[in-house]
């Protein structure tokens, strides 16, 4: 059987089971997913020791860092996930829930309510972890899933998902309603994003270059954010220790995630004092600043920016910084070279606060606070099946509500239309 053939039939068995998951009861699909975590738990040895395969076969492959951080699975992260699947058992059900209602004047009823997509793809890249996060959400709202994770965590994925299609057959998990890629075979994303009628919704996870492959490709929709250029703005008049306590958070926790901060912006009235404070603090974390004129006039040790670093996602220990004379200024310093993802402010101004809040056009806006919990389960979602950049159908990090759609149910006592 060729690749093609291989991958049809894989969507068709994705098609048939999401109309297995339709009426299976709350009840039921929480069983299923605390049987997940479970058996989760009693692979721990077996997760660890698949995945130390891929972090050795990684760095032989000269993975960066930041690569194999994401690619490393430890007992805490393992933890992350058990803990993660058992919040989404523990979160309501939205299918079936009623968005709204309303009787039209001839008589007839209508509800708004929630549906499953049906079948979603996920490609990923590194993190198995999403094996994990993007299954159980899926699940949860009756999706079936393929699931097609990188060449770098291939033993790692397969051991996460081997576990949670095992536990949750145990309870009744209806059959390919969880399926892994398992080749490793570049033509199979072709493949899956071109299922169309099989496959309804696409979501990649990973780097720039691999989910603009995967929109070029699709023949299916397709949600995504291309990369994740960050930013803080400190206002004249911040508070100079929270604002240096959340731009090293923002920076410094997990640099190679995608909502890192990769740029500070910082008021002219506040860099004078803030900026040597900034130099200092995450110095001794490593980070290298690139400023612009009036930044490396305050700290000249900074390295020149360039305007290709406002665009940069660096993904590591590196922090483009600049100058503004307002908080306009950094709003629309934002909205250029932002990439629609999160950015925040520090400051005590209220119209600073409501002007940040509405007018910079990104997904998830912060006042006082770090970007680092632009996430799921941070945002108590339990998990996430990624964070959108698109307007359309969803945005900022996607949980439970963003994997249904909806339907129209009509209730008529005989009506026709004149």
């Amino acid at each position: 059987m060729s690749l093609h053939d291989d991958m049809v039939a894989i969507g068709q068995r994705a098609l048939n089971a999401s109309r297995e998951l339709v009426p299976l009861k709350a009840r039921t699909k929480n069983a299923i997913l605390l049987a997940m975590a479970a058996e989760l738990e009693a692979r721990r040895e077996a997760i660890r020791a698949a995945n130390a395969i891929d972090m050795e076969e990684g760095r032989n492959a000269g993975l960066s860092d930041a690569m194999l951080d994401r690619l490393l699975i430890t007992d805490a992260r393992i933890d992350g996930m058990i803990k993660g699947i058992q919040a989404v058992a523990a979160l309501k059900d939205p299918i079936g829930s009623r968005i709204s209602r309303w009787i039209r004047p001839n008589g007839l009823e209508i509800i708004k309510q929630r549906v499953p997509i049906g079948v979603v793809g996920i490609i990923y890249e590194s993190r198995p972890n999403v094996t994990a996060d993007s299954a159980v959400l899926c699940f949860k709202t009756s999706n079936a899933v393929i699931l097609r994770g990188g060449k770098e965590a291939v033993n790692s994925n397969a051991a996460i998902a081997d576990a949670l299609i095992e536990g949750g057959r145990q309870k009744g998990l209806p059959e390919y309603a969880i399926q892994l890629i398992r080749t490793t075979d570049r033509e199979a994303v072709k493949e899956l994003v071109q299922l169309d009628g099989r496959v309804d919704l696409v979501i990649p996870r990973g780097g720039e270059a691999l989910i603009r492959a995967v929109t070029e490709m699709a023949h299916v929709p397709v949600i995504k954010h291309y990369k994740g250029v960050c930013h803080l703005y400190v206002d004249q008049g911040a508070t100079m220790e929270m604002a240096l306590g959340i731009a090293e958070n923002a920076k410094c926790q997990r640099p190679g995630v995608c909502n890192a901060i990769e740029t500070l912006l910082v008021h002219e009235g506040a860099a004078g004092d803030f900026l040597p404070a900034l130099a200092a603090r995450l110095g001794e974390q490593g980070v290298e600043l690139r400023g612009d004129g009036a930044a490396r006039a305050i700290v000249p040790g900074m390295k020149e920016a360039t305007k290709d670093d406002w665009f940069e996602e660096y993904l590591d220990l590196i922090l483009a910084v600049r100058v503004v004379p307002s908080v306009q200024a950094a709003i629309d310093h934002i909205n250029t070279y932002g990439s629609r993802h999160s950015d925040a402010i520090v400051t005590e101004s209220a119209p600073a606060q409501q002007a940040f809040l509405r007018d910079v056009d990104s997904s998830t806006v912060y006042v006082n606070a770090s970007t680092r919990f632009t996430d799921g389960g941070e945002f108590g979602m339990g998990a996430e099946i990624g964070i959108s950049t698109d307007k359309l159908h969803a945005r900022g990090p996607m949980g439970l509500e963003e994997l249904t759609t909806y339907k129209y149910l009509v209730y008529g006592k005989g009506q026709i239309r004149s």
